[in-house]
């Protein structure tokens, strides 16, 4: 390819024969590998597949068990970009996607263009928070982010932080010290502009911020800035009088 990256690798799990072909095309035209799935496969064989995006049609499996499907494979491959493409959707469907852990919605009917486009732009962040080989964890008071496992740790005992939360704890950690703006974390974290009255920055903070306390007690590690938005630092929760 022309960028010297080598071709993005994509699943498709739906069976819309129309939507796959046209989609089949696109993707061919792109140079990208692909694999059509007529329905779900276990999270292992897509970790197999070593994929950079799953576009899955919940639709597929129907009702509890495509939700139960989509938070199973959003929680267990964090590396993954995970967009849904449906028809008939609500918004508080697509809302509850989204905060589930999917990167993306597109709603059927809807051109391949579209998707291709977006697809691309997951990959691209997914590219972003890929760490670094050479870069070793990150230790914040007695957090340890260990962004080559997606998690993090309080004496070697896992957070288990799902990726959305993840990524919001590794762009805290990564501006320490600095005040970040809730506009500015939904678009890094979830890249889309934030739409008026969205609080999914402020459930996730308040999400993270039981784990994060409730693992290391000694500590205060997200700091609300009323009206602006968060700030990461490690900060003893004991009273000085107390520790003296």
């Amino acid at each position: 390819m022309s960028n010297g990256r080598p071709p993005l690798r994509v699943a498709v799990i739906d069976n819309d024969s129309g939507f796959i072909k046209v989609l089949a095309n696109r993707m061919d035209s792109a140079g990208w590998q692909h694999r059509v799935l007529a329905s779900a496969v276990p999270p292992q064989e897509l970790i197999a597949m070593k994929l950079n995006a799953v576009v899955v049609d919940l639709g597929v499996m129907g009702g509890d068990e495509g939700w139960a499907y989509l938070e199973r494979i959003t929680g267990l491959l964090p590396d993954l970009g995970v967009l849904v493409c449906a028809s008939g959707a609500t918004v508080s469907q697509r809302v509850r996607g989204l905060r589930v852990g999917a990167d993306d919605w597109i709603s059927k009917p809807c051109h391949p263009e579209e998707v291709i486009a977006r697809i691309e732009a997951v990959a691209r962040r997914r590219r972003r928070l890929q760490p670094s080989t050479e870069s070793g964890p990150l230790v914040i008071g007695e957090i340890e982010v260990r962004a080559d496992q997606f998690q993090a740790f309080v004496a070697g005992q896992s957070l288990d932080l799902t990726r959305r939360e993840f990524e919001l704890l590794q762009l805290l950690a990564d501006s320490e010290g600095d005040v970040l703006e809730r506009e500015t974390i939904y678009q890094r974290v979830w890249g889309y502009t934030m739409a008026h009255g969205d609080r999914s920055v402020d459930v996730f903070i308040r999400k993270l911020r039981h784990k994060l306390e409730k693992r290391s007690p000694g500590f205060s590690y997200i700091h609300t800035h009323f009206g602006v938005g968060y700030r990461f630092a490690a900060e003893s929760s004991i009273p000085a009088a107390t520790a003296a």
